[in-house]
């Protein structure tokens, strides 16, 4: 409930702010109309005297500060009962004192920036707290906004160059976005019913991909022998023109891949992350006042976290028992049970596989013959 009424208190500021907006922005609009009005009239030769005499009158008779003014306080009026209600929800035990790199910080929020394509704000930050460091990210995120401004544009020449030069790299994914990629172009020579040219382009730039998509390829090179009456080819939606905002997607999916990061801001995940568990942290808070606890002595969180799918990683295995990272020496083992430990863990209670031994979970014996390696 504190939530809900958290919730309807900033999206009211949010609605002020809007209206506050709108409202300067007419002010403006007016000021500026009488301006180009008086500029007009100064060009046609009439009296300046007459002409600044006029223009004053009409602006005090407009008055664009009580104009503003009622906007600005309603403003001021929500954002401070928004401050209270925050207040009122906050709980100022529920932070722990930690020690940031503040540095560290920056970078990451201007990171955040760089993967918004917000790149005049990044750059903005970096500079003003002076990190001295060449930010590599940038350099290739502002790659990324450019091949998809010019996708934006239907111009896919730029991420026709991009897959080209990165063919070997994304071999692993598949190449889906690479064919999609030529297919566009295929179609375009076909409708200007150029076979010459269509195989040529077929030779060069459809041939290194028949190893993984010699059906998809097929049936494009069968289009050849309806040139001039396309309407009556059976793959039709093959000749389509293409949904350029999936291709957009599809390039910022594939360009992340290619860094190794994901698809989305770490920043942004973390963020709301951290709103979906904060509900459950406030009740923790509140049955912790009754219990003698210090939540700056806690290691981690004494209650279950449970986020959407879109939260949920296993790039990484932490074993439950010795809190080890899954490595290649040390892997993630399935018991038959169906529980997950790494094999340090299970040797320890096997005692070097000289005994069965019990899983911590649950009441099953097993041995380690019967525990089965996960490949993450």
């Amino acid at each position: 409930m504190e939530l809900n009424t958290l919730k309807e208190s900033f999206e009211h500021v949010v609605k002020k702010r809007k209206l506050s907006s709108s409202k300067c922005l007419e002010v403006v609009d007016t000021i500026s109309q009488e301006l180009e009005q008086a500029l007009s009239k100064v060009q046609s030769d009439q009296d300046l005297e007459t002409i600044l005499k006029e223009l004053k009158s009409k602006l005090d008779e407009y008055s664009p500060d009580k104009e503003l003014e009622s906007s600005q306080k309603e403003l001021e009026s929500n954002f401070s009962k928004y401050s209270k209600v925050l207040d009122k929800v906050s709980d100022p035990n529920i932070s722990r004192k930690v020690d940031f790199d503040v540095q560290t910080i920056n970078q990451i929020i201007a990171d955040h920036f760089y993967c918004l394509g917000l790149f005049d704000i990044g750059d903005c930050l970096i500079e003003e707290a002076g990190i001295p460091e060449v930010n590599v990210l940038r350099s290739q995120f502002f790659e990324m906004y450019q091949i998809m401004e010019a996708l934006r544009a239907e111009n896919i020449q730029p991420a026709l160059n991009w897959v080209t030069a990165n063919h070997e790299k994304l071999k692993g994914n598949g190449l889906s976005f690479e064919l999609k990629l030529h297919q566009v172009q295929f179609v375009d020579l076909l409708k200007q019913g150029n076979r010459t040219d269509v195989l040529s382009y077929a030779r060069a730039n459809l041939a290194p991909l028949s190893s993984s998509h010699m059906y998809e390829i097929q049936k494009l090179m069968a289009s050849l022998l309806w040139i001039g009456k396309l309407e009556k080819y059976p793959y039709l939606q093959m000749l389509t023109p293409p949904n350029w905002e999936d291709l957009r997607d599809e390039l910022s999916r594939e360009f992340c891949v290619l860094l190794g990061r994901s698809c989305r801001s770490p920043l942004e995940m973390v963020v709301e992350a951290g709103s979906e568990i904060f509900p459950t942290l406030l009740r923790f808070m509140k049955v912790m006042r009754l219990k003698p606890c210090d939540w700056q002595t806690m290691d981690e969180l004494p209650f279950p976290v449970d986020l959407d799918k879109d939260f949920q990683f296993h790039s990484t295995f932490i074993c439950p028992v010795t809190r080890d990272e899954g490595s290649l020496e040390n892997p993630p083992m399935l018991l038959p049970c169906g529980h997950v430990l790494c094999r340090l863990a299970i040797m320890k209670m096997s005692k070097n596989d000289t005994r069965n031994f019990k899983c911590p979970y649950c009441p099953v014996n097993t041995a380690v013959a019967q525990c089965r390696q996960l490949y993450i």
